[in-house]
């Protein structure tokens, strides 16, 4: 099966993709995963570690070709808020949960899920359910950071892969 071993971040390829696929959030933060695209093509993500794929994301086959990332659309909540102050405290609820929180300005996206929207509306905010693709703050687990919150050990990594675009 054909691998892919590389990212290209969207505006850093060009030309036409040999095929595209269509994943969810959880799909777009994978370092191995069999898949196949949208037009047939059968091939292995396997990356020398997890990465949250983005929108317009191009994975590099190992004969060249590029495989278009397309992000899925998933029901959503989208929350919004009297003011700047009850969205920030709304959004503190959503973040001392943990949740995958995308940031809008002024509204908010979750994951539809039943108990944070009686939460959401108990604290008076308007949640209403969408279909769109769903892109929360940081790729949700952070690029290139671990799921702890000890950043301590930040001088150890290898800083020579790291694209910031």
């Amino acid at each position: 099966m054909m691998r892919a071993t590389e990212i290209r971040r969207a505006g850093e390829w060009s030309g036409s993709p040999r095929d595209w696929i269509e994943l969810d959030f959880d799909s777009r933060h994978r370092r191995r995963m069999a898949m196949t695209a949208e037009g047939g093509l059968a091939f292995l993500l396997d990356l020398p570690k997890a990465e949250a794929l983005m929108e317009g994301d191009g994975l590099i086959l190992e004969d060249g070709g590029i495989v278009e990332v397309r992000a899925a659309k998933e029901p959503l909540l989208e929350i919004t808020c009297t003011d700047q102050a009850h969205l920030v405290r709304v959004a503190w609820h959503l973040g001392n949960r943990h949740l995958p929180t995308e940031l809008l300005g002024d509204r908010l996206r979750i994951r539809s899920d039943h108990v944070i929207e009686d939460m959401v509306r108990k604290l008076g905010a308007t949640a209403t359910g969408i279909e769109a693709p769903f892109n929360p703050e940081g790729g949700a687990y952070g690029h290139g950071r671990t799921h702890g919150h000890d950043h301590s050990h930040d001088h150890s990594h290898d800083h020579g892969h790291h694209h910031h675009g």
